[in-house]
């Protein structure tokens, strides 16, 4: 049987009967494993829109929705109501090109949310509302009439 790969005493390469060279594999996984890594692999990746803060607030007459998402458009909101369950979502990609004399650099990103949230059936879906000023989406969800909170009375004993 021919011997594949020799290894010499010094440990620096390795030489085949096909008279190539290659490094030795536990010196070059050494060497990869303590270098520092490129800062790419080092970085924060999240740099899309994380999970937005929501304030949820019940009155007599209502349930009033808020969530934090500042930067955005009313047309990148996606807001659905499927039996019984209000999604609120977004999808947004950027693209930014700058041209230079000698290099174009161009920088893509990509960022997106959902929030999911199941309603009482108190809510008069029909009458749902939704708003978007400064960074903060509202939704109101009014309560039916007959779930309405009515206010207290006295009642006499007869």
């Amino acid at each position: 049987m021919s011997t594949l790969v020799n290894v010499p005493k010094n440990g620096n390469l390795v030489s085949s009967n096909s008279g190539l060279t290659m490094p030795i594999w536990s010196r070059w996984i050494d060497e990869m494993f303590n270098t520092d890594l490129p800062s790419v692999f080092t970085t924060n990746f999240n740099t899309g829109i994380s999970l937005p803060k929501v304030n949820i607030k019940e009155t007599a007459d209502a349930y009033f929705v808020e969530m934090a998402v500042p930067g955005l458009k009313k047309s990148d909101f996606h807001i659905n109501l499927d039996n019984q369950v209000l999604s609120i979502s977004t999808e947004v990609e950027v693209e930014n090109e700058q041209k230079e004399e000698n290099y174009t650099r161009r920088e893509f990103g990509y960022s997106s949310f959902k929030r999911s949230f199941t309603l009482p059936e108190t809510v008069d879906d029909a009458k749902i509302d939704a708003s978007y000023k400064d960074g903060i989406l509202s939704i109101e969800l009014p309560k039916k009439e007959e779930a309405k909170q009515k206010p207290a009375r006295a009642i006499k004993i007869s």
